[in-house]
């Protein structure tokens, strides 16, 4: 289902959409098209993609195609989606350590429609980090792993 959603595949296109998305939850899939799971979430999201369409913009960028985003963003393991509001980076309280970004599929349509409402809704207000709407059990568990420099 990757097809059905539009790439990024250079750094130059993924910060052209985070400055010109406006009003609209921007909704950035890094991963491989190969991945079974990425292909999973791609599923996901091309479903969701028209019902959300007034809400959120949804593009799949390629880890191995733009790396500065995989190390600016701490990418270790795929896919993991990052989400913006008007250039500004939107953060979500999962539960977990990470705040930045969602790792791993979602296990329902509805979790990743009513993740995206509510940061949505949130942005609008003004806030740069939201609680997740979606069941602690459907989050998938991942450790952390922190590299000294």
């Amino acid at each position: 289902m990757s097809f059905l959603l539009p790439k990024l595949s250079s750094k130059r296109a993924v910060d052209h959409v985070i400055k010109t998305t406006a009003e609209v939850v921007l909704v950035l899939r890094f991963g491989r098209d190969e991945d079974s799971v990425c292909l999973q979430l791609d599923d996901i999201l091309a479903k969701t993609s028209h019902d959300l369409s007034k809400m959120a913009a949804i593009y799949l960028v390629d880890v191995d195609e733009v790396p500065v985003y995989r190390q600016y963003f701490d990418i270790t393991y795929i896919p993991s989606t990052v989400f913006f509001f008007n250039g500004q980076h939107m953060k979500v309280d999962y539960g977990s350590p990470d705040h930045t970004k969602f790792v791993g599929s979602f296990k329902t349509k509805q979790d990743f429609i009513d993740l995206i409402e509510v940061i949505y809704r949130g942005a609008m207000r003004g806030k740069l980090i939201v609680r997740s709407p979606i069941d602690p059990k459907n989050i998938p568990k991942y450790d952390l792993l922190y590299k000294g420099v």
